[in-house]
């Protein structure tokens, strides 16, 4: 089993590091173009040998999808290829009660999504996996709104992990399951919060690489996980509220936990378990 793991910045790669390492030493950094892999060889409780390379390809989709697929092309023309790439990092967590629903939303239905059905909020310093990865800010304005690149006749602004994996991940890490969004400009105002709630009413968190590296994996037939810890609450911008390190530390402790987990699965191309 052959993992990529991508973060947008070296202070979240060294997080995943410690928390990967946990179980076995780095081995080795490996140059890629733009880059440099930080590779770990990690024991699984059962299963095949498992190898975790670690990649900080830069902040927000664009850095992302690029460093995540030089590194799959790397891997692939060796006849190494991963078997599963995932987004990791801290972010912003949606940390209030869901709004009510009354209009359609991007990714389901909101008036017919009861709010029992809704995850729940993502408090500070909590784990989120995210069962569908959304490019939330991929689109145009128009006189009616915001409309998804796909209300355009382009693209895909979604991607599903593999459902069986998010869930396991979600029970071990104790993690809230939900959509997480890319965005490229973070929200800064409570009315950019409501919004994406509004159309995301599964929106558990927001980050800036999530999308880049699942469809950087998309292209090449790897499935893709996103992992987040929630240093700060998706709204205002407010500094002094911000826990930057105890969700760096929630990092290294949810991929203590995740990384044994990881060397137990196989994927068929429904991404169910084997």
């Amino acid at each position: 089993m052959r993992v990529l793991i991508v973060t947008a910045v070296p202070a979240e790669r060294d997080a995943v590091v410690r928390g990967v390492g946990a179980t076995a030493p780095e081995l080795a950094e490996l140059p890629v173009p733009g880059g440099m892999l930080h590779r770990l060889s990690p024991a699984p409780p059962a299963g095949p040998p498992l190898t975790v390379d670690v990649l900080a390809a830069g902040v927000g989709p664009t850095a992302a999808a690029a460093g995540t697929a030089a590194a799959l092309t790397a891997a692939a023309v060796a006849r190494t290829p991963y078997d599963l790439a995932v987004s990791a990092g801290i972010g912003g967590g949606f940390t209030t009660a869901r709004p009510a629903a009354t209009t359609p939303a991007a990714t389901m239905p909101a008036a017919t999504t009861p709010a029992a059905a809704r995850p729940a909020a993502a408090r500070l310093g909590s784990v989120v996996v995210a069962d569908a990865i959304v490019a939330a800010d991929l689109g145009a304005e128009t006189p009616d709104g915001f409309a998804a690149v796909t209300d355009l006749g382009f693209g895909t602004v979604e991607h599903l992990p593999p459902a069986p994996l998010v869930a396991a991940v979600a029970e071990a890490t104790d993690a809230v399951r939900g959509t997480v969004l890319t965005v490229s400009t973070v929200t800064g105002s409570a009315e950019r919060a409501a919004e994406l709630l509004r159309r995301h009413p599964c929106a558990v968190a927001e980050a800036m690489e999530g999308f880049g590296v699942a469809e950087a994996a998309a292209a090449q037939s790897v499935p893709a996980l996103e992992v987040r810890t929630v240093s700060n609450a998706v709204g205002p911008r407010d500094r002094a509220a911000w826990r930057i390190g105890e969700a760096l530390e929630a990092l290294t402790g949810a991929f203590a936990t995740i990384a044994p987990l990881l060397g137990t699965w196989t994927f068929d191309p429904e991404g169910t378990r084997q």
